[in-house]
């Protein structure tokens, strides 16, 4: 190992380490199937609204296809694991460049952190079934461990994990899918769930936002460029492979979910339970029987434990990407002599998200209410806010770069259209960010605005770097050369 990193271009990621099946599963992991499914699902068809969530599912994963047509578009020329910071670089100016920086690093950090949480949570009721009655932190202290661990080591080793992971989730879901469809569900099947009077039946922003979240994650394959084989065909590849297998999969799911407690009594059977999360593990024990339920229990931990490995992965890169090119400071910005990995990056994520579950236990707050829906809903925003961001730097970019030859549904039309609406979802994620984080007063104007400081802080650290380092300022998010 040692004779090849020592071949191998200085302070470099690993080249030519993931093919388009290990980008796929390494982002579908981060939008973590199983705890969607079981967690945002009912939460989502509970707060928003009810059996019209499958098609929700639906016209959110037809938005994401046509922004997956100009972000891919575009990928061909970034070749930056710096990803939406390196549109944002190429498409609207390096000042922009920076504040998309420091707004990925934040969002990415509050999701991988915020899902600590909830693992640290369901990691304790797990074991306590067996006996073992630890607190949620030390769980939470034991993921951030291994995720360390992994993360420090190459890319692939973290790639073939949770390639393991997703597939069982798929697997367990699928069963109960097709058990409920076997069966009829509890009424017969039907197409309700579709309809457009239940899609926008109860709260249908609220339900479109849930959506959003349970995709989170899937934009990250552009992060990989830099370590991907033949990147112009796997990234884009990965993304559009990414897209339908996790949209596909919440539509079916969450029409059988629906169909399998009756599009009548959905609601109902929801708001009668104490926990809404425990709604999928039921209609297991009734379709699938107690076995299935008990595999779900354990795959909804390695659910979780998949996502925070994946988002750990992809904030280290942005840190690595910004130190690399001098917007934070250069000695962050570089890779192991061995793992070519982003070492120092994946140690700095690390010790964050030790200190803020650490700050989190000691004042005694809830894993799930505070630390987990605070921080990514934090992070739902931040993301959407980039996509924005992503869309009009692809309308800009070959506006000025007529020369790359796309045609202008690719790179006009479908970006622009997607700009417009994740501006209309950010409006709705501010407006509703109590509803839906559980934080009132302060922190409901806090939180949120947690995104605006960061980029404002992004565009502090690019102005100086412009006064110190013009040449530097310039190249944020070029593509490396050979």
């Amino acid at each position: 190992m040692t004779a090849v990193s020592e071949q191998a271009p200085a302070n470099r990621l690993r080249k030519n380490s993931l093919g388009v099946g290990a980008i796929t599963f390494m982002v579908i992991s981060a939008a973590a199937p199983l705890t969607a499914v079981a967690g945002g699902t009912p939460l989502g068809m509970l707060m928003g609204n009810g059996a019209g969530f499958a098609g929700t599912y639906l016209i959110v994963t037809v938005l994401l296809l046509l922004f997956a047509v100009g972000y891919v578009a575009m990928s061909r020329h970034v070749g930056n694991a710096g990803a939406f910071y390196a549109y944002a670089a190429r498409g609207l100016g390096s000042m922009a460049g920076g504040a998309t920086a420091l707004l990925a690093i934040l969002s990415y950090n509050a999701m991988q952190i915020g899902v600590m949480g909830l693992l640290g949570a369901a990691t304790a009721g797990l074991f306590a079934g067996w006996g073992i009655n630890l607190p949620w932190w030390v769980w939470s202290f034991i993921a951030i461990a291994l995720v360390a661990v992994l993360g420090y080591r190459q890319v692939d080793l973290s790639a073939k994990i949770l390639t393991v992971l997703v597939l069982c989730e798929y697997l367990v879901v699928l069963i109960l899918d097709i058990a409920i469809l076997k069966t009829g569900g509890d009424s017969g099947l039907s197409a309700a769930p579709f309809s457009w009077s239940q899609i926008v039946s109860g709260s249908p922003a609220i339900a479109i936002l849930f959506c959003f979240a349970a995709f989170i994650g899937f934009e990250a394959t552009t992060i990989y460029a830099e370590e991907a084989r033949d990147p112009k065909v796997t990234i884009p590849r990965a993304t559009y492979f990414s897209v339908v297998l996790i949209g596909v999969f919440y539509m079916l799911t969450a029409w059988l979910m629906a169909v399998g407690a009756g599009v009548d009594k959905l609601l109902p059977t929801l708001q009668g339970l104490q926990d809404p999360t425990t709604f999928l593990f039921g209609l297991s024990d009734r379709y699938a029987g107690t076995m299935l339920s008990q595999a779900m229990s354990i795959l909804f931990v390695s659910s979780l434990f998949a996502g925070v490995l994946a988002f750990h992965n992809a904030v280290a890169r942005y840190i690595y990407v910004s130190g690399r090119e001098k917007l934070l400071p250069q000695t962050i910005g570089v890779t192991h002599p061995v793992y070519q990995s982003p070492h120092v990056a994946s140690v700095i994520q690390s010790v964050l998200a030790a200190v803020v579950v650490g700050l989190f236990a000691v004042l005694g707050l809830d894993p799930v209410l505070a630390l987990f829906s605070w921080l990514t809903n934090v992070a739902t925003l931040g993301v959407i806010a980039m996509m924005a961001v992503a869309s009009l730097a692809v309308v800009m970019f070959f506006r000025a770069n007529p020369a790359a030859h796309e045609n202008a549904l690719k790179t006009t039309i479908l970006p622009g259209l997607t700009f417009i609406a994740f501006v209309i979802i950010i409006y709705l994620i501010v407006i509703n960010f109590g509803s839906l984080s559980g934080a009132g007063g302060f922190l409901g104007v806090f939180l949120p605005g947690l995104v605006l400081i960061a980029a404002i802080v992004g565009l502090l650290l690019a102005s100086a770097l412009k006064s110190r380092d013009p040449v530097a300022f310039k190249n944020l998010g070029q593509p490396l050369k050979d």
